[in-house]
């Protein structure tokens, strides 16, 4: 099992870290950014695999998730005001005690569905602090769908508060990421093809919770600032960035908003993104049926940058 512990946040908020080892003489470190409703300790598996080439791995859990969740918290509630923004500058401090920790270790950052645009708008503001990006189950600049969300979500706030949880946002997202699955085993049937791993999902008390209103807006506010011309001209353009999806990740909107993203790294210049859609996967690649060739190219994605 992994070590764990805690460290001061952007607001000082007590932010909980997992921490894989290894025991091979480290040659980089590789930060993680879990995604929605579910928690950094299921990237174990991964972060044993990274060990044995010599990686260290550091997960947090996000505000309002896993052990971060403080006592007495509604699940999924990442904050009343700026939640999403505090996210990031997390991530940014742990950055940063990664690298007095471990000096001269180059630090890998990979981002998994959410957890990808918190990494996609870190790259904007803190890119710097980082040798390059693997983006999972991530997504473009939104379509009809997400610029009507956006409209849905003030609504909805308005109504039910920023802790509150909106049925329509669920329904416009979750519930139907699991109608092209139909019919329908779980109600998270999208996640993965292997049963066992959804089945898990499903028994974890920390995973599968409705977030709230204000977490929901400060994505969904998210989504078109980061993949901007503006926030991409922030960027380095010589970055080494992996996109990896499952051509059946509703997220994704099976393949066609990844292709915006990396359509719109193209046209700004980006000359090393290469990308992977694994045909028949859904969202959670890591825990799909090929997991192993996932980790394996993960692993040598990484290789071709630190050697």
């Amino acid at each position: 099992m992994s070590e764990y512990f805690t460290y001061s946040g952007a607001d000082g908020q007590a932010i909980h870290i997992y921490r894989w080892m290894g025991e091979k003489k480290p040659k980089a470190i590789v930060q993680i950014a879990h995604g929605m409703a579910e928690h950094g300790a299921r990237y174990e598996r991964l972060a044993r695999a990274l060990n044995e080439f010599g990686y260290i791995v550091y997960a947090n859990d996000h505000r309002g998730h896993g052990q971060t969740i403080a006592e007495g918290e509604v699940p999924g509630h990442m904050g009343d005001d700026d939640g999403w923004n505090k996210a990031v500058e997390d991530l940014y401090l742990l950055n940063r005690e990664i690298a007095v920790e471990h000096p001269g270790l180059p630090i890998l950052m990979l981002g998994h569905s959410m957890g990808s645009f918190i990494v996609q708008q870190y790259m904007a503001q803190h890119g710097e602090t980082i040798a390059g990006a693997a983006l999972s189950a991530t997504n473009g600049p939104p379509g009809a769908l997400g610029r009507i969300a956006q409209l849905v979500i003030r609504f909805e706030k308005l109504r039910f508060g920023a802790k509150g949880h909106s049925p329509l946002i669920a329904g416009m997202t979750f519930k139907t990421f699991n109608k092209q699955f139909a019919p329908n085993r779980t109600e998270f049937d999208w996640l993965s093809r292997d049963e066992a791993e959804v089945d898990k999902y499903v028994a974890d008390p920390l995973c599968g919770y409705d977030c709230s209103v204000a977490t929901w807006r400060g994505l969904l506010d998210a989504l078109p600032r980061i993949a901007s011309s503006s926030a991409l001209k922030k960027m380095n353009r010589q970055m080494p960035i992996f996109v990896f999806n499952g051509s059946e990740d509703p997220v994704g909107e099976n393949t066609k908003g990844v292709k915006r993203l990396l359509a719109a790294y193209h046209r700004q210049g980006f000359t090393r993104v290469t990308h992977k859609f694994y045909v028949g996967g859904r969202h959670e690649m890591l825990n799909e049926i090929n997991r192993d060739e996932v980790t394996t190219d993960i692993i040598a994605w990484a290789n071709s940058i630190i050697g």
